[in-house]
């Protein structure tokens, strides 16, 4: 069983509620006082969800499923965090009639001080992570003092007068999730580089295309071990260039073979890394991420790739270990002259390893995917079918549509989420 980012997020929510209402005299447990006390608990404990879930433990990449879903949830972690803190600074938390205390005594200006730069503090951590127009390696220096703001939030709990004791069960729940929280945090800012899986590679090959290249880089001593289909995160050695950033290996892992990238300039960072990339330059490879597999049974598989999401679908056909292609529909979405592989020789790999390709370069009304997609259903029990997508948001919801238009369950469709700003 996977979590997910809803499922996971109520459940944070309802636990932080009732532990606090346990600890609130009964007949103030409904009033505005004991909303906006819980609101803060909740703040907090979303907030040291985020810090644990952006360390990347492989540990928790494996219970949501994929570290897409991770950084998925960590994005509405951190808005309704910022919601219901939000709650929390409007409403005062606190009644005569409760008993409270604050486990770590401060001067009251320091105490109120300490209140409102959390809430900023949090306020900036949402913000930078939402706004999309601040340039890469900008946004990503300033998310790295989540951490550090995180500790913020973390002394106003501790410095605020509040009837929730710290050997009650709230206070055991907050102190632990607020430990787990820091722990990440610091792995992430201070032990991440030394510690997480990766290794030294050389740039040995740079094949260019419109707007885009494919990278090929060959290990300088060990290698890392992946499977056809996942992601990494790659920084490359030279100025302008180190931010790791996310992408998807389009090659396999035989041995004596180079890894493989295709970057297209969609932004700051990969127009830079398009532009100045050259042959011996150094990446340090952070790797494996993602749970984009094939199936396993002997399904009826369509895949659709959307511009540069080809990638993984390049390195399932490359796997000289694969079978039951000859049961695989390629729809590969492109436009013209931005084409990259070019559609010649995706063509060409497609027929060498026994794929149907077909080509829409017409979006997805085209009739080249709406009546091929429709023989496809028409021909193949529901059941019998798996469908695999990489792309963007707009040709994944024209999908799904064709899915339910041809009554194919939602539940057939597998994608993975490549957009982690």
């Amino acid at each position: 069983m996977r979590l997910d980012t809803w499922s996971f997020l109520i459940g944070l929510e309802l636990v932080s509620f009732v532990l606090v209402a346990l600890e609130l005299p009964a007949d103030t447990r409904l009033t505005m006082a004991a909303f906006s006390l819980s609101s803060g608990v909740v703040a907090l404990v979303l907030m040291a969800a985020a810090a644990l879930l952006g360390a990347r433990w492989r540990v928790v990449e494996s219970a949501f499923g994929g570290l897409d879903r991770v950084y998925e949830t960590h994005k509405w972690l951190g808005v309704w965090a910022l919601a219901f803190a939000s709650v929390h600074l409007v409403f005062k938390a606190g009644m005569q009639d409760w008993d409270t205390a604050a486990i770590l005594a401060l001067p009251p200006f320091y105490v109120r001080l300490v209140r409102q730069l959390s809430f900023v503090a949090l306020m900036l951590i949402v913000l930078l992570a939402l706004n999309r127009r601040i340039p890469y390696r900008t946004w990503r220096w300033w998310h790295k003092l989540s951490g550090p703001l995180f500790l913020i939030v973390v002394l106003h709990w501790l410095s605020f007068k509040t009837p929730i004791a710290l050997a009650s069960p709230a206070g055991l729940w907050l102190a632990t999730v607020s430990t787990l929280g820091v722990a990440g945090a610091l792995y992430k800012l201070l032990l991440y580089p030394a510690l997480s899986r990766h290794a030294e590679y050389r740039i040995v090959d740079i094949v260019p295309g419109p707007a885009a290249v494919a990278l090929s880089l060959e290990p300088i001593g060990k290698s890392i071990a992946f499977e056809p289909g996942q992601f990494a995160f790659v920084s490359i050695q030279s100025p302008g260039l180190r931010e790791p950033h996310p992408f998807t290996i389009a090659s396999t892992n035989a041995p004596g073979e180079p890894i493989q990238f295709l970057v297209r300039a969609l932004g700051d960072y990969t127009g830079t890394l398009v532009a100045d990339t050259r042959i011996g330059m150094h990446a340090d490879v952070y790797a494996p991420f993602g749970r984009f597999k094939r199936p396993s049974a002997s399904m009826r598989e369509i895949w659709v790739a959307g511009g540069i999401g080809i990638s993984p679908f390049i390195a399932w056909l490359r796997d000289g270990a694969a079978t039951g292609l000859e049961r695989v529909t390629l729809f590969n979405f492109h436009t013209p002259g931005r084409d990259f592989p070019s559609t010649e020789a995706l063509d060409a790999l497609t027929r060498e390893r026994g794929v149907e390709c077909v080509q829409v370069s017409e979006g997805s009304m085209s009739p080249a995917f709406r009546e091929r997609f429709a023989e496809i259903a028409q021909t193949t029990a529901p059941a019998d079918i798996d469908i695999c997508f990489c792309g963007p948001q707009g040709l994944l919801a024209d999908l799904r549509a064709a899915m339910a238009e041809h009554g194919i369950p939602a539940s057939k469709l597998r994608f993975e989420r490549f957009d982690f700003r």
